[in-house]
């Protein structure tokens, strides 16, 4: 059997190596038997397999994957630039303000604070956020940390929008959808959720919240506070799905509720993927 090592790109073969995956950590176990414990490439999932069920990716399909996922990015870019509803830099026709007083308004969308735990997709979220203009602090922190510094960010930042993602994932043959020691990082989302609206109460203030990332324990995370959440079937979520809804409600208008009726179209599975209470827009405009 081939060495496997931290930061090797694998598939699973059992599972026909639908997901590419970097290794995260290789562990031993009490039978001298190893397992690798993988985070998704494509998809924001954590699993773990024997190394005798990985496979090396091929170069080429690694780079095809990604060169896929850039291409979902940019087309998203694309068409939110084509959209006035989406532009900042038109965002004054979006309110239909004619040519006469434009000047005298200006426009805020929502500041946007988003926690990841992967660096990899934190550092394409920058340039995601970017690319629309808006204004987004990303700050690329382990799930297990999270809870641990966001009342420090938030006093730090204070944004009108929180996401909080990374990897999840159920346990291999787990069905208790119920019971949190079935997910991975599930508790470490919960624990940031509730942190931030200790923060909110203290504060006197309100923000939207997303968090959670692929499978990951929907209900639990809603309980805890959050206004949109992942994964209501405990299905893998896409990449850009956090950012789809941090960008709609950063450029809604504040006057504006947004429910995930609004949103579901524009997320690869719908509410299977993404669901929520919805939240008021944080967008605003100043005379």
């Amino acid at each position: 059997m081939r060495k496997f090592k931290k930061g090797d790109i694998v598939g699973r073969i059992s599972y026909n190596k639908d997901v590419i995956f970097e290794i995260k950590n290789i562990i031993k176990l009490s039978d001298n038997r190893e397992i690798a414990i993988l985070k998704g490439i494509t998809d924001r999932i954590e699993a773990d397999s024997y190394l005798d069920d990985l496979e090396l990716m091929d170069k080429r399909a690694v780079d095809i994957r990604m060169k896929l996922l850039e291409d979902k990015m940019q087309k998203r870019v694309e068409k939110c630039l084509k959209n006035p509803q989406y532009c900042i830099e038109i965002a004054k026709k979006i309110f239909g303000l004619s040519e006469e007083n434009r000047s005298s308004k200006v426009v805020y969308t929502g500041k946007i604070l988003h926690l990841d735990g992967d660096k990899r997709y934190a550092e394409k979220s920058v340039r995601y956020y970017k690319s629309l203009g808006l204004n987004a602090i990303v700050k690329n922190i382990p799930e297990n940390k999270q809870a641990t510094v966001i009342q420090n960010l938030l006093n730090r930042y204070m944004p009108d929008i929180l996401i909080v993602t990374g990897h999840d994932g159920m346990i291999k043959k787990q069905t208790d959808y119920n019971d949190i020691y079935n997910y991975r990082n599930s508790k470490y989302f919960i624990n940031t959720v509730n942190e931030a609206r200790k923060w909110c109460a203290n504060k006197g203030r309100d923000i939207a919240i997303f968090a959670g990332a692929c499978q990951s324990y929907y209900e639990a995370i809603m309980l805890s506070g959050a206004n949109f959440a992942s994964s209501p079937a405990r299905i893998m979520i896409d990449f850009i799905d956090p950012l789809i809804v941090a960008e709609r409600i950063a450029t809604t208008e504040n006057t504006r509720y947004l429910t995930i009726n609004d949103i579901e179209e524009e997320l690869r599975d719908g509410k299977d993927g993404v669901n929520g209470i919805g939240a008021m827009g944080r967008k605003k405009i100043m005379t």
